[in-house]
């Protein structure tokens, strides 16, 4: 003779019941017995589980009663001839928040972007993600189509290159530098602010290094197995231990709109706020000035100020202004 089953603790109940709905609403149609089987309990404890869950419901507006809307409902008439389970009434469980269409199509350009990172491209989770909100959006999302970019190629080599545990060589373009071949032992691909990046041990330099994907060109794979995969990245992006600073001066009520740039707050005064940015090429800072409009100055040093000058003069003389050319841009 089996011994009889221990009576279910008060916590075993609560996790069961917090199960039970989402299962059954999966489900649509379950008997008692399959029901009972998947849960570990009889079906008579399935049952009275069931009967009880009918008295669950919304707080009304006393705290202590409900509408009969407001409560989980079963069909009983299925129940009781037939065994089989059934929720016709799920208290707004399926009213969930649904994306507009244009919030589902950014967080989709999003994704698309984030899956030409080679550590998530292949897991299928951006894919599952992706089918999720076109499926959870309250219309259905226009197409995207996210431009290729030249550096397409290198994500691909980088990203067997990780497969396969060995280096990638390319030609690498500095500014204002000859061009150098690099053999890297690939550590990550990431964008921040818009920008693509490969970082890595460099055995030129013998250190890691951040390259921009848009100065990389020829990508390779060797036959060099990756040896420094150890190697700790620099602790912020970007900034390595001998990079240059930037100097900046813009308006207090616009330094929010800085986002992820690092940097330092040097002065302050008449509601203009003095910055500095650490950055390996302190000509990079014309990416940031041109976002602001006119309304953030480059300070020092002289390159900086000088190639922003010149990328600004530059984009102006594109739409042909009278008088752009003789123009003072700080």
């Amino acid at each position: 003779m089996s011994a009889s089953r221990a009576p279910l603790l008060a916590a075993d109940r609560v996790r069961l019941y917090l199960t039970l709905v989402p299962y059954l609403l999966e489900r649509g149609q379950v008997t008692l017995d399959e029901a009972a089987a998947d849960f570990g309990v009889t079906a008579a404890e399935m049952r009275t589980m069931v009967e009880k869950l009918t008295v669950i419901g919304l707080p009304g507006d006393s705290g202590y009663w409900q509408l009969p809307q407001e409560m989980f409902d079963i069909d009983w008439d299925l129940l009781d001839d037939h065994g089989v389970i059934e929720i016709t009434n799920d208290v707004a469980l399926r009213r969930v928040p649904r994306f507009t269409a244009r919030e589902a199509a950014a967080l989709l350009a999003g994704l698309q972007m984030v899956a030409a990172v080679p550590a998530v491209a292949d897991s299928g989770l951006v894919a599952g993600l992706m089918a999720k909100l076109s499926r959870g959006s309250a219309d259905a999302p226009p197409d995207l189509i996210i431009a290729p970019v030249a550096v397409s190629e290198v994500q691909d080599v980088v990203s067997r290159a990780l497969h396969d545990g060995v280096a990638v060589s390319f030609r690498y373009q500095a500014p204002d530098a000859a061009v150098t071949t690099r053999t890297v032992d690939p550590m990550q691909i990431l964008i921040t602010n818009g920008q693509w990046y490969l970082q890595g041990w460099c055995h030129l330099r013998t250190a890691m290094r951040t390259f921009h994907l848009d100065r990389v060109s020829e990508p390779q794979l060797t036959d060099i197995a990756i040896t420094h995969s150890d190697a700790p990245v620099p602790a912020v992006f970007g900034q390595d231990g001998d990079a240059g600073g930037v100097t900046v001066r813009l308006p207090e009520r616009l330094v929010p709109l800085l986002g992820a740039f690092a940097h330092e707050e040097v002065d302050r005064a008449d509601g203009q706020v003095t910055l500095r940015f650490r950055m390996a090429d302190p000509r990079v800072v014309k990416r940031i000035a041109g976002r602001f409009g006119g309304m953030m100055e480059v300070l020092d040093p002289p390159q900086a100020k000088v190639a922003t000058r010149d990328w600004a003069a530059a984009a102006l003389a594109l739409y042909d202004v009278p008088g752009t050319g003789s123009r003072r841009v700080d």
